[in-house]
C-alpha cells in the first residue's frame, strides 16, 4: 500500500497536532506500508527561519519518505505550490492521501487536486470544524468554506476525527461524510529524568509541581488557570507552577501571560520555560505531580495523552474530548471551564499525594495501552484496507 500523509507543517514549534505525522509514518512503515510525507520547511509565523532542510527530494528516515518543499508566497499561511505541482504529477503513483488540517491552503488545494486526479483521501480537520473554533474569523472562514472546504469534505472518503466528541460536535457545512475516530498515539517515556528538571529548575523535590505544557493561546484556558492558583497560593497552599508553551502565531498573547504572572502572587512561584522538546520536555511531564490543561475546546488533547504516559495525573476540562476517558480511567480529575471548580479540584489535588499517585499510575496503564503508535497504525491500516477494498460499502 502506497500512501501520502500531506501536513502543511511538522517544525516542533507547532505542537502536537503537526508532530502526530512523525509518530504514525514510522509505526505504518513497520506495519509494510510505504509512507511518503508531503511538507513545506514552515518553522513559525512571526520571523522564525525555516527549517534547514533539503528540498524537493525525498529523505528517508525511520522507514518512510518525507519531501519537503519551500513555503512561499504566503508564508503565515504554509502554503506551497512547488508541493502542489509534485502532487499534480504524482499523485497516481499512490492509493491514498491522508490530508492533515481545513482551512489551511496548501491542504485544501492538495484535497482538490487528490479529486481532480481521482486519489481517494481522508481529511484530518485538527478540531477546525468545532463550532468555538469556527466562531474565530467567523465570515472569512464561512466564506473560505463555501469557495474551498465544502468540496472538500463532499470528496473525502472520510473523516478523520481523533476523539468521539470531536466527531459529534463538528460542523459538516451541510454535507454527508463517513467518519472515522481514531485518537492519536505518544511515544513512551524510557528514561527517569523527573529529578533533573526539578534540579535544573531549582524546584524542591517537597514542593508539588503544577505543570500546563501547550501552546500559549486563548482558547486553552490560562485566564482560568492563573487566577485559581493565585488562589490556593492565597490560601496557603504551597506548589510550584511551570508554564511550558509558546505561540509562534500570537506572541502578543504569550507576552501578556508573562507579565500577568509577573504581576502577580504566582511570579516567585513560577516558572516560565518557553517551548520545549526533547529530553527536557520527557524530563518536565515526568517530574510533574499534576498536569492541567483547561482549554474551551480541544479535539483530543496530545499533550494531555503524553502526561499520563508519564505517570502523570491530569487535570482538564471537560471541553477537552478526551475527558471522557481521563474520567473513567480515573486517570485524573474533570471539571468545567471554571474558575472556582477548577480551585475545588485543585486543592484536592494538591492536598492528596497519595490519591495522585493512584491516578497517575492508572494514567500511564491507560495510556500505554491505548495511545502506543503501533496499536493507532494497525487501527488505521484496517481502516485504509477498507476504504480501499471493492467490498467496501459507503
Amino acid at each position: 500500500m502506497q500512501v501520502l500523509q500531506i501536513v502543511p507543517s511538522i517544525s516542533l514549534i507547532y505542537g502536537g497536532p503537526s508532530q502526530m505525522i512523525l509518530g504514525l509514518a514510522p509505526a505504518l512503515a513497520r506495519q509494510g506500508v510505504k509512507v511518503t510525507v508531503l511538507t513545506t520547511d514552515s518553522n513559525g509565523d512571526s520571523g522564525q527561519k525555516p527549517l534547514d532542510v533539503p528540498l524537493n527530494c525525498p529523505i528517508e528516515q525511520d522507514g518512510y519518505k518525507i519531501i519537503y518543499f519551500r513555503c512561499t508566497p504566503f508564508r503565515r499561511y504554509k502554503f506551497s505550490l512547488d508541493l502542489l505541482r509534485w502532487l499534480n504529477r504524482h499523485a497516481n503513483e499512490f492509493n491514498l492521501a491522508h490530508i492533515h488540517a481545513l482551512f489551511s491552503p496548501v491542504s485544501s488545494l492538495a484535497a482538490t487536486v487528490c479529486r481532480r486526479q481521482k486519489l481517494p483521501y481522508v481529511l484530518r480537520p485538527l478540531g477546525t470544524l468545532d463550532p468555538a473554533d469556527l466562531r474565530k474569523k467567523r465570515q472569512l472562514k464561512q466564506l473560505y468554506a463555501a469557495i474551498l472546504e465544502r468540496s472538500n469534505l463532499a470528496g473525502a472518503v472520510a473523516l478523520h476525527f481523533t476523539s468521539i466528541q470531536e466527531a459529534k460536535v463538528s460542523e459538516r457545512f451541510g454535507v454527508s461524510t463517513r467518519d472515522l475516530v481514531i485518537p492519536l498515539g505518544v511515544n513512551p517515556i524510557q528514561k527517569a529524568g523527573g529529578e533533573k528538571a526539578r534540579s535544573l529548575l531549582s524546584i524542591p523535590k517537597d514542593v508539588p509541581l503544577v505543570l500546563f505544557m501547550s501552546r500559549i493561546d486563548p482558547k486553552k484556558g490560562l485566564n482560568l488557570l492563573l487566577p485559581a492558583l493565585e488562589a490556593l497560593l492565597a490560601e496557603g497552599l504551597n506548589f510550584h507552577f511551570v508554564l511550558a508553551g509558546t505561540n509562534p502565531q500570537d506572541p502578543s498573547y504569550e507576552e501578556k501571560i508573562k507579565l500577568q504572572i509577573q504581576a502577580s502572587l504566582l511570579r516567585s512561584h513560577t516558572t516560565i520555560t518557553g517551548f520545549v522538546t526533547g529530553e527536557l520536555k520527557s524530563a518536565l511531564l515526568q517530574a510533574a505531580d499534576i498536569f492541567v490543561l483547561p482549554s474551551y475546546y480541544e479535539n483530543f488533547g496530545i499533550a494531555v495523552a503524553e502526561a499520563m504516559a508519564a505517570g502523570t495525573p491530569v487535570i482538564v476540562s471537560d471541553q477537552v474530548h478526551i475527558c471522557q476517558e481521563v474520567r473513567d480511567s480515573e486517570s485524573g480529575w474533570v471539571g468545567a471551564t471554571d474558575v472556582s471548580e477548577l480551585i475545588s479540584i485543585l486543592r484536592i489535588a494538591l492536598q492528596n499525594p497519595s490519591e495522585r499517585q493512584r491516578r497517575g499510575l492508572l494514567a500511564k496503564e491507560y495510556a500505554l495501552k491505548n495511545y502506543s503508535w503501533d496499536a493507532i497504525a494497525h487501527q488505521t491500516i484496517q481502516v485504509y484496507n477498507q476504504i480501499l477494498s471493492p467490498l467496501d460499502v459507503k
